[in-house]
């Protein structure tokens, strides 16, 4: 049988490199030193990190049950020792990005690390993150910000790349993100962005540019050439009332209409006669 799974014949290797060597290197480690601190003290049983196996976000989570997933845009040559261009990327499953093989509530962390810019439905992998996380689960995105120079050098490499089977990636804002996290019930609980200085092909000119990450996140944050979201899933629950008696409410039309009294209209009629 063929498989349903559309492979792509671009890595993650290939679609980094489209920023330029430089670049590619300092986005890795940033989003790195991100996820082994934000995820050293997630807390939980299984966690799943989908695609870009560069990024080892998940190697200072404790977690016993952790998996590689291997998604439908990127595909790595796997070698009988489970290597890899000399690195070692084990694929625990191969799936498609908007349909996933975990019933639902049963993962407690997922990471994706630029997975949503390059499936071919972000609304519904991002409803699948939904379906499988538990209540109070954690998701990471990460994502190069389209307001930035990193995301126009990587959308202007898009465009120059090969017409037969073009990058089917599409930047994905980061206020748009949040609403989709907030439509969907997640509480977003760390932003981050990184990476103001140009996409140059230069080491020695990226070196040069360097005092631009300072005055970056001092300045102007939001145009960081990646950002890094840490959502929780929120479940709404029911709430007990405690016993106590209501005080009852009198309503405008249960009131009592005044009403003229007998005995004062005999006095007046009395009055009246003694004028007369």
């Amino acid at each position: 049988m063929e498989s349903q799974i559309i492979e792509s014949k671009y890595s993650a290797a290939d679609w980094f490199g489209l920023l330029g060597q430089p670049v590619a290197q300092r986005l890795l480690a940033w989003e790195q030193d991100q996820a082994d601190t934000l995820l050293a003290d997630v807390f939980g049983y299984h966690a799943l990190q989908l695609g870009c196996p560069q990024l080892q976000a998940l190697r200072c989570n404790r977690m016993p049950h952790q998996w590689l997933a291997q998604t439908e845009f990127e595909s790595w040559p796997l070698s009988p020792e489970g290597r890899c261009d000399g690195e070692q990327w084990p694929t625990d499953v191969r799936l498609d990005s908007r349909s996933w093989p975990w019933p639902a509530e049963s993962l407690d962390l997922v990471v994706l690390p630029h997975s949503l810019e390059r499936s071919a439905d972000p609304h519904a992998c991002l409803r699948e993150v939904e379906r499988v996380l538990i209540p109070e689960g954690h998701v990471l995105i990460t994502g190069l910000n389209p307001m930035s120079l990193w995301g126009w050098r990587q959308a202007q490499s898009q465009r120059q790349a090969s017409t037969e089977e073009p990058f089917h990636a599409s930047l994905i804002a980061y206020r748009r993100l949040r609403d989709w996290l907030r439509l969907l019930g997640f509480e977003v609980q760390v932003s981050r962005f990184g990476g103001w200085s140009p996409a140059l092909s230069s080491e020695r000119w990226m070196q040069r540019l360097a005092f631009m990450e300072s005055c970056g996140q001092r300045w102007w944050p939001i145009l960081g050439g990646v950002y890094l979201i840490v959502a929780t899933k929120r479940m709404p629950g029911g709430r007990w009332l405690d016993g106590r008696s209501w005080r009852a409410v009198r309503l405008p039309t249960a009131a009592t209409a005044p009403v003229a009294r007998s005995d004062t209209f005999t006095s007046r009629q009395s009055a009246s006669k003694d004028f007369s």
